[in-house]
């Protein structure tokens, strides 16, 4: 009689470790998962090269032999480093900024917007966050070295 006066719990869930190499690999992180953590990437990487901008900054409007040097130094180089290494230095900065700005716009238009945000749009935003900032870098990086 006791057993029926007594009610059934639910099972507990069992929680286990996640082996690293087999569980992660088969693991797909959503499209909004992947723009989040690209914008922490990208805020990292402004902030650590913050000095560069810096420099930048000051060298392009100093004067005109500040500015020429700033020229030579896309071009042939500058502290033993060739010039393509500055590039792509300017070059990961130029998508850390377009990412950073994208993915914080739509970040914002999420949380002013609650009831026009729904899974699709997430999923629908993020894609273009990610395009759209491939595609702009793609663009600027093609200026940047001397395509047109």
């Amino acid at each position: 009689m006791t057993e029926l006066a007594t009610p059934q719990r639910p099972k507990r869930p069992e929680f286990r470790n996640i082996n690293l190499f087999k569980d992660l690999p088969g693991y797909r992180l959503p499209a909004g998962g992947i723009v989040s953590i690209l914008h922490r990437v990208s805020g990292v990487i402004m902030f650590i090269l913050m000095p560069f901008i810096i420099w930048m900054f000051d060298t392009s409007i100093s004067s005109d032999i500040s500015f020429d040097r700033f020229k030579s130094a896309f071009n042939v180089g500058m502290l033993g480093l060739p010039g393509i290494l500055w590039k792509l230095a300017a070059l990961a900065l130029i998508w850390s900024y377009l990412h950073h700005f994208i993915a914080g716009m739509r970040h914002l238009w999420m949380d002013t917007s609650h009831d026009a945000v729904s899974k699709s749009f997430g999923r629908q935003s993020a894609i273009f966050t990610l395009a759209a900032s491939i595609i702009l870098t793609v663009v600027l990086g093609a200026k940047l070295f001397g395509l047109y």
